[in-house]
């Protein structure tokens, strides 16, 4: 976070706002199901990208092995408020780029409930990105394997698998009955705390033709045979997401069929599950996992016949699905400090405050690479533009604060997150809310952890109206302040 030497690049806008979808915890998937008013698939600048990302800040890496994972994964916000996933190839990963394309704007076609979809992608030169939509509530390896304040319930792991077996249905109905890779990191739980599969596995693997990362007691035989992947390879790699959501672990599927076959149920079972389910349910779910890891292909179900035997095992399908896996929903917050009330109360003069009190002191700790030609007369005018701003916005001279720092903004030499975080209070108080909000999303491009920027998005946001993404922002704000306070103290 702090002052940097080049000028912003501008926000990108895109037109096209995500209608909401109400997700129903009916055992059925409806017909409507299959979203028709969702964005359409489209190519997106690298501009905007890099925007959506704060230029692929570390700090919205999502995927699970951060940096050194061969293809990264960023959360990001488009300019519309719409949440994404860009998924970031390496330079060697898809050599054709005419193939790239073809793959993704067919995947792209695929709308539905149960899918994280595939939005758009970016092609040119030697980068490769895919855009989704971003689900906010972590993988199911995490609750599975990592979870900290409670293990996943059994309706909860009844509800991951018919969703499962219903997205998979649904994409064989269009033709795309391939899935690369199935595992408990494709499947990503909403903002309701629904689970969706990823559509990153739908496409093709690239060059390097590995469909299973995963260690090869998970892969199904006829891929060590052939290296091929066919649907029924997709049938065996939910069987062992089956068997991952019995035990809480990862057992491979031999160990499993040989203690299926010696009817010891009890060994299979997660004891965190106990008293949660009868025993004609979980050997309805054993039975299953066993026909899904058939050695022979053409013995396995298909996804229809496995909706039909997920759907009657069901349970508490009244409950919501983030009160079943107790996920802080964004209309919730468990506290609110300060600054965090004052914003969702739009109290103004309460934020004005806390914006004059803590100063630059979060532009702090990055130097500036000025030459010695910017050191000049012109530089000194840009710098006393900003201390005039500054009087006049601690005199609450908000039309003349606006000017002032935006001379400084349009001089171009050096980036402040306060300085547009200043003037986008200053807008917010002359009921300008339009400017307000790009300015907030210029300073969380340059410090994409500053929770200020967050707060002042969702104030902006109440006042045009966007009253479901300013509770977002101000879930956004709330959480990445608790990591600021928790690392402060920690220190």
């Amino acid at each position: 976070m702090g002052i940097q030497c080049s000028r912003l690049m501008p926000c990108c806008v895109d037109s096209q706002v995500k209608a909401s979808v109400i997700e129903t915890p009916d055992a059925e998937i409806e017909d409507s199901s299959e979203v028709s008013n969702w964005p359409t698939f489209r190519e997106f600048t690298l501009e905007q990208l890099k925007n959506a990302t704060s230029g692929f800040a570390v700090e919205n890496i999502v995927s699970e092995h951060g940096e050194k994972a061969p293809n990264v994964v960023y959360k990001g916000k488009l300019e519309n408020q719409m949440r994404i996933a860009v998924k970031r190839f390496n330079r060697n990963a898809w050599p054709d780029a005419r193939q790239f394309l073809e793959e993704a704007r067919s995947v792209g076609q695929l709308r539905n409930q149960r899918l994280a979809n595939l939005l758009g992608c970016f092609c040119e030169g030697d980068e490769r990105l895919l855009v989704a939509e971003y689900m906010p509530n972590e993988t199911l390896a995490k609750h599975l394997f990592h979870w900290e304040t409670q293990p996943m319930k059994w309706a909860m792991r009844l509800r991951v698998v018919l969703h499962l077996a219903q997205a998979l249905e649904y994409c064989t109905s269009k033709g795309r009955a391939l899935y690369h890779d199935l595992n408990a990191y494709r499947v990503l739980f909403d903002e309701d705390g629904n689970p969706r599969l990823s559509s990153f596995g739908l496409m093709k693997n690239s060059r390097d033709g590995k469909s299973y990362s995963t260690n090869l007691a998970f892969t199904p035989p006829e891929y060590l045979r052939t290296g091929r992947v066919t649907p029924e390879s997709v049938i065996y790699s939910f069987g062992t997401l089956l068997l991952d959501l019995l035990s809480g672990k990862h057992i491979p599927p031999s160990h499993a069929l040989d203690v299926i076959r010696g009817r010891n149920l009890q060994m299979l079972t997660d004891s965190c599950l106990e008293g949660q389910f009868s025993d004609d349910d979980g050997t309805e779910l054993v039975r299953l996992a066993s026909r899904c890891l058939q050695y022979e292909p053409r013995e396995r179900p298909n996804p229809k016949s496995l909706v039909a035997a997920l759907a009657p095992l069901q349970k508490e399908t009244e409950v919501l699905s983030h009160v079943l896996m107790g996920i802080q929903h964004s209309t919730t917050f468990a506290s609110l400090s300060p600054l965090g009330e004052a914003c969702s109360r739009k109290d103004l003069t309460a934020i004005h405050e806390v914006l004059e009190n803590i100063g630059y002191k979060d532009d702090e700790g990055v130097a500036n690479e000025l030459s010695f030609q910017m050191w000049t007369d012109q530089m000194q005018d840009t710098l006393n533009c900003k201390k005039k701003g500054d009087v006049a916005f601690r005199q609450k001279d908000f039309r003349l604060a606006i000017e002032c720092y935006t001379q400084f903004i349009d001089a171009g030499t050096m980036v402040s997150p306060t300085v547009f975080a200043r003037r986008s209070m200053s807008y917010l108080i002359s009921d300008m809310p339009r400017e307000a909000l790009s300015d907030a999303m210029q300073a969380q491009v340059i410090s994409p952890v500053w929770h200020i920027a967050s707060y002042l998005q969702s104030v902006a946001l109440t006042g045009l109206g966007m009253e479901n993404e300013a509770q977002a922002a101000l879930k956004d704000g709330t959480t990445l302040e608790s990591k600021r306070s928790a690392t402060t103290k920690q220190k």
